[in-house]
């Protein structure tokens, strides 16, 4: 794992957020730097290898199988859990808790109303 993984990981594992992670997780034939089942999230750290080379594209097939198979995608930067491991864990969290977003098959009422959102 790298830095800002092990970061991560630290803040993580064992239920610290309330939530149980699992690191380095098999889905398919991908491994996802983080998953946690209930809530149906894969977490990615994106680091500079993200963006070289063939890897966006790579990236982009792995995120459409989660998603196709159900899951919510979450990138989070590298920099940003150097910058505040906590805040990103706690950020993270949050996310799988209570998503910003719906997910179209939840998506069936009307939009919310300003300030309900």
């Amino acid at each position: 794992m790298s830095l800002p993984e092990v970061q991560l990981w630290q803040r993580l594992r064992g239920g610290k957020v309330g939530l149980k992670f699992r690191r380095q997780h098999p889905i398919g034939p991908y491994i996802v730097d983080f998953y946690c089942r209930e809530p149906g999230l894969a977490v990615e750290v994106d680091g500079e290898g993200h963006n070289r080379g063939g890897r966006p594209q790579r990236d982009e097939r792995r995120d459409a199988f989660l998603t196709e198979n159900g899951l919510r995608v979450l990138h989070v930067a590298a920099a940003r859990i150097l910058k505040d491991p906590d805040d990103a864990a706690e950020a993270i969290a949050a996310y799988a808790a209570c998503p910003l977003h719906h997910l179209p098959e939840e998506a069936n009422g009307p939009p919310p109303r300003a300030g309900e959102d």
